[in-house]
């Protein structure tokens, strides 16, 4: 930063009012690079602009490069800290600790609020009314959940589309595992005391839920229900098996804590957070932390540690009890205890663990970080060589940490949309995804429709710019990228072109059994040329089909929002009058899926096996959505 306004900065930051708010720092472009709270911005804000030796070097390279202060005032401190959690989420601050979730963990979400509750898998957990619990490492483990629960307790896994329409009981209700509340078999107060159970359970109260269960069975024995009787014995059995494969901690509190432990050194930090809940591990998750030092002694672990819980907690469950590797001191642990507290409506307890039972979950979130941190820095350092190759054979000025992929898609004609995938460090950054509707061409024109995309992408300044843009095909469309780049002012980015082509050993054959991935730049007759098996080939032929599954993912989506026919479309045999007929009796493609083959089977133009046919079709189409995510 020149003398004049570093001088100019400083002299304006002596007028910041000493009052609580967020303050964000611009470099060029009028670009946020940096968001901050305080309890007195004045103080807080002038404390960068002291020439000390004690700041860290990533401090003194935010302090060159910033061209502007402002602040926003709160009403108070823990306004601040609400205001700065989800003003990095917006604007992704390049100096500030950012958390980026590869994958959004999966809870159980409970809709106790609605007249039946039923079970759903979530990935975020909102004020809704419903009670969450998790996060769970496994999706898999969390559907497996769900259908021991609903199995168990007789909860209702029909849709709530299906829910309100339904006529008659379903197959569900006949081989006893729901009540039929569809149909009003059962009232509202008396289905919730039937699956009160299954919200003991995830509460980790399952002395209770076994204890209730008992009572049942043994009362329907003396009634010489001994079907009913035989059900809740095995239902019995089945929790204490589940329990068993649990790793206990405490079995005497019914607390809901997180122990949040740490590793790192010059190459990054990896946190992780431990979940128990109600004194049993559900699993674990590491946030790892690029180009940062915990052990740097320019670093406050009290600033960084406070900015991590601050970000972690604006999105995820918020539990009883959080317990901390290091002392942040009573003034900052209140402050994070009131702010979690404005967040879940309960109140949450900050705590340096000092106790054995404390201490012995914080040492396994460490000794989890460290191996985390080690696997972590093994893959990092492999697409990093993948990222060298791809620089040095494509010629690039820098090294491509940031790889962008673009995909248009257009179904039968119809709606166009595209894709904006992103990997940073060679994996999927995907905060940084975007979908595109295309709203100035209209039929199909790739070239116009790129043109719209890569117009729009790059009027966004506060994103960073790719140090390679790739386009799936060959040497026309990267002309065609090239020239668009041309038009918007932005040819100084290196793009590559991949396209697919017959081996040359399966010319003689009608169909192409297998291709190979050729890669085009421009000015190049000839393609460049990656073995298969190199991370650099894995990377740049990843992100092209992760662009292109995420296309396709949207194009369904926009679909099913606008014509309930479009899941229809993939049915082999299902012409348009049949699709009518099933419109026509059915009001929605949930309603379609949950029919019996019988019923469909008996409209006109449909026999037996059409009608299986479509109800396995939607059903793998739902199922395929599901992974997808």
């Amino acid at each position: 930063m020149a003398s004049s306004r570093f001088e100019e900065i400083r002299d304006k930051v002596k007028e910041f009012p000493l009052l609580p708010g967020v303050y964000l720092m611009k470099g060029a472009g009028d670009k946020i690079i940096y968001v901050g709270k305080a309890k007195a911005l004045r103080n807080r804000v002038r404390s960068y602009f002291i020439d000390s030796k004690d700041h860290s070097p990533k401090t003194r390279l935010l302090v060159q490069n910033i061209l502007e202060v402002e602040y926003i005032l709160t009403k108070t401190e823990v306004e601040a800290f609400l205001l700065e959690a989800s003003l990095i989420k917006k604007h992704r601050p390049k100096y500030n600790i950012r958390l980026r979730d590869d994958k959004a963990y999966p809870y159980i979400r409970f809709s106790w609020s609605e007249e039946f509750p039923r079970l759903y898998l979530a990935r975020k957990v909102k004020k809704d009314g419903s009670l969450y619990f998790g996060p769970y490492t496994s999706g898999f483990a969390v559907q497996g959940t769900i259908r021991f629960l609903n199995r168990t307790f007789k909860i209702r896994d029909c849709t709530d589309v299906m829910f309100k329409t339904r006529t008659r009981p379903c197959m569900t209700y006949q081989i006893g595992r729901c009540t039929a509340p569809c149909v009003k078999y059962v009232g509202q107060e008396e289905y919730k005391q039937e699956v009160e159970g299954a919200k003991l359970f995830l509460k980790g109260q399952n002395k209770k839920v076994i204890k209730t269960m008992k009572e049942k069975m043994m009362a329907a024995a003396d009634e010489e229900k001994f079907e009913v009787a035989a059900r809740l014995r095995d239902s019995i059995e089945s929790i204490k098996a589940i329990l068993q494969k649990q790793s206990v901690i405490n079995d005497t509190t019914e607390k809901d804590q997180d122990a949040v432990g740490f590793y790192g050194d010059e190459r990054g930090c990896l946190i992780e957070t431990v979940h128990v809940r109600a004194g049993r591990v559900i699993g674990t998750r590491p946030h790892f932390l690029p180009h940062f030092d915990p052990n740097d002694p320019a670093e406050d672990h009290r600033e960084w540690l406070v900015d991590f819980m601050n970000q972690y907690y604006d999105d995820n469950f918020i539990p009883d009890e959080v317990l901390l590797p290091l002392d942040i001191g009573s003034d900052l642990s209140k402050l994070m205890e009131e702010v979690l507290k404005e967040r879940s409506d309960h109140k949450v307890t900050v705590r340096f663990a000092t106790d054995e039972r404390g201490r012995n979950l914080v040492d396994m979130a460490n000794e989890n970080a460290k191996a985390h941190l080690l696997k972590h820095v093994s893959k990092s350092e492999e697409k990093l060589r993948g990222l060298e190759e791809i620089k040095e054979k494509l010629g690039l000025p820098d090294m491509p940490r940031r790889i962008e992929c673009y995909d248009i898609s257009t179904f039968q004609g119809a709606e166009t949309v595209a894709s904006q995938v992103v990997f940073e460090e060679g994996v999927p950054a995907k905060e940084h995804y975007r979908r595109y509707k295309i709203k100035t061409v209209e039929g199909i024109n790739d070239f116009a429709s790129m043109y719209e995309v890569l117009s729009r992408r790059f009027k966004h300044t506060e994103y960073e710019d790719p140090n390679l843009i790739v386009i799936d095909g060959g040497k026309g469309q990267l002309s065609q990228a090239i020239k668009i780049l041309e038009e918007i002012g932005r040819k100084d980015i290196p793009v590559v072109g991949l396209a697919k082509a017959r081996t040359e050993s399966d010319f003689q054959k009608q169909e192409v059994e297998s291709t190979e991935e050729r890669f085009f730049l421009p000015g190049r007759q000839n393609p460049v040329v990656f073995k298969n098996n190199s991370e650099a080939f894995y990377i740049l032929t990843g992100i092209r089909d992760e662009a292109h599954r995420f296309a396709i993912t949207y194009h369904r989506k926009l679909r099913e929002n606008t014509s309930i026919e479009s899941e229809l479309d993939y049915v082999v045999g299902l012409g348009e009058k049949r699709k009518k007929t099933l419109l026509t009796q059915y009001n929605s493609i949930d309603e379609i899926r949950m029919a019996e083959p019988g019923d469909i089977a008996k409209l006109k133009g449909f026999n037996r096996v059409l009608a299986e046919r479509i109800i396995l079709q939607l059903n793998d189409s739902e199922e395929e959505e599901i992974e997808a995510e």
